[in-house]
């Protein structure tokens, strides 16, 4: 199964994908998309390492999601990928501008005929108002078209708010709606 966990900062969508990867029952590999840049993106990368389980295997790639889950993926595993925003904001600012377009189009190719359970976690930008810069504003337009592309591809779909999930599409639980 397929699931894309939305929420804003902080709502709690990734403890949400940590408590399903768990109660699955599946091996989990943890694939982690930050970079720390500076001192408080340290801080938050250590935090979330301290919160996953020590038997998880923890696979860190900011850019090649798609050749990770790829080589990860087996039906007896679950891949939870924390986090599609940031990933997005490493390929936006990457050196290389065809890079984003390719490694978005390999993901999205990938992904349904991924073998196992795979959770997508994401920040919802596209509350908030329009940003004033140019990159900013692509950012916000590219995280809305994945999450759009993405929710189409997952057999379920969750938002987080104040640590509530709520299913926008298929069940909580994992059952069919």
């Amino acid at each position: 199964m397929r699931t894309l966990i939305l929420g804003g900062a902080r709502s709690g969508k990734s403890a949400l994908a940590e408590r399903l990867a768990t109660d699955g029952g599946r091996e989990v590999v943890y694939v982690a998309t930050a970079q720390a840049h500076d001192d408080e993106m340290h801080d938050r990368i250590a935090h979330h390492r301290e919160r996953r389980p020590a038997h998880w295997r923890s696979v860190e790639e900011p850019l090649a999601l798609a050749d990770v889950l790829r080589r990860h993926a087996r039906e007896d595993r679950c891949l939870l990928v924390d986090c599609l925003t940031l990933w997005l904001s490493n390929l936006l600012i990457d050196p290389e501008p065809a890079r984003f377009e390719r490694e978005r189009a390999a993901v999205l190719d990938l992904l349904p005929g991924l073998p196992g359970d795979v959770l997508l976690v994401s920040n919802e930008v596209g509350f908030g108002i329009v940003p004033m810069g140019a990159l900013s504003r692509r950012f916000v337009d590219e995280a809305g078209r994945l999450h759009q592309a993405i929710a189409t591809q997952c057999e379920r779909v969750l938002f987080v708010t104040a640590g509530l999930p709520i299913a926008l599409k298929g069940a909580l639980n994992g059952d069919s709606p």
